[in-house]
């Protein structure tokens, strides 16, 4: 799958900044690609680009417009097929993460036909997997966990990627949602797998590779989450992590889109052990990655001073502080194997 670049970020007519964070992850990583962003009336996200409507962002040398929306279910509201229409006719093509195909709504796929448009659904996976196997492979590998949804795993793992690089090691991010897809241009979309193979398309997505390189996979949920810790379940078992990092967002009393209480940090950290141990028995909480945009500096600071002592590793957050001291953790904990 090649989408063709620059962007056009369409958000829609959006409830809040979150469900917005397909658009502003690629804005963080990529913002080169992007030429502006189409919000509808009553959008209440907002990525920092110019506003521009189908003709202006075409203007600019926009050539896919990308649907930058993560909502529940993964679905593609009627009343936004127009404005896709309208860039398919204005020349551009569109990549969406979302569950349902664009191809499933006739306007679309009549509008891409008679333009010779491609349509980019990359939540979908073009491939089949096989079941997950357990067995042990050669390389190291890092999971990205949370204590909820939506609380930094994705740009955790791409910050320790790019720390890690910067260094001379070896790793390589690994996506498994349509952000980081759209980011890293290779992954696979783990919530869309079939419930029996997400452990084989972790397996696939994090290979055998040299005894020093690392990948750095992007974790999906969470073990608490009830709508989503089969996947994060799956996908733990598949990545076979040896160490994992704990995300949180410390001002969240509930887990979202549920009313069940958020985990507290220590409760994930002894699941993740637990339930990791199937199929590595040496995995390892190896740092704290801490959302703390809700907070003032100091109160940032001192929290997470606070957190790393009372656990014993390094907390940062990665936009605040950058992630020196995780990989410093890593550096000590799996020296390089000749």
């Amino acid at each position: 799958m090649e989408i063709q670049k620059p962007y056009l970020l369409f958000l829609g007519d959006v409830p809040d900044q979150l469900a917005a964070k397909t658009a502003h992850g690629i804005v963080d990583w990529r913002p080169e690609w992007c030429v502006g962003q189409l919000r509808l009336p009553g959008c209440k996200a907002d990525c920092g680009l110019t506003d521009l409507d189908i003709a202006q962002a075409k203007a600019k040398g926009a050539k896919t417009l990308i649907v930058g929306v993560a909502n529940a279910g993964g679905v593609l509201p009627e009343h936004w097929v127009g404005k896709l229409v309208e860039a398919l006719d204005a020349g551009m093509d569109v990549a969406t993460g979302l569950h349902r195909r664009l191809s499933s709504f006739p306007a679309i796929a009549e509008a891409a036909r008679r333009n010779g448009r491609a349509l980019h659904d990359v939540r979908i996976p073009d491939m089949e997997f096989a079941t997950g196997k357990g067995t042990r492979r050669q390389g190291l590998r890092l999971l990205t966990v949370g204590t909820d949804c939506s609380v930094g795993k994705k740009y955790t793992a791409l910050a320790l990627e790019k720390e890690m690089r910067a260094r001379g090691l070896q790793a390589d991010f690994r996506a498994t949602g349509q952000t980081g897809i759209f980011i890293s241009g290779r992954g696979v979309a783990i919530d869309a797998v079939v419930s029996d193979f997400v452990a084989g398309a972790a397996e696939w997505l994090s290979p055998e590779n040299a005894v020093d390189h690392w990948d750095l996979v992007e974790g999906q949920g969470s073990l608490f989450h009830p709508s989503f810790a089969g996947v994060t379940l799956g996908l733990l078992h598949g990545a076979q992590p040896d160490a994992f990092i704990v995300c949180h967002e410390p001002t969240r009393t509930k887990m979202r889109g549920v009313q069940h209480a958020l985990p507290s940090i220590q409760a994930v950290i002894e699941r993740t052990v637990l339930e990791g141990q199937l199929t590595n028995p040496g995995i390892q909480c190896t740092g704290l990655a801490i959302n703390t945009e809700h907070l003032a500096e100091q109160e940032a600071l001192g929290l997470m001073e606070r957190l790393g002592r009372d656990h014993g590793l390094p907390c940062v957050d990665p936009i605040r502080t950058g992630v020196g001291p995780l990989v410093d953790e890593l550096v000590r904990r799996f020296p390089v194997r000749g």
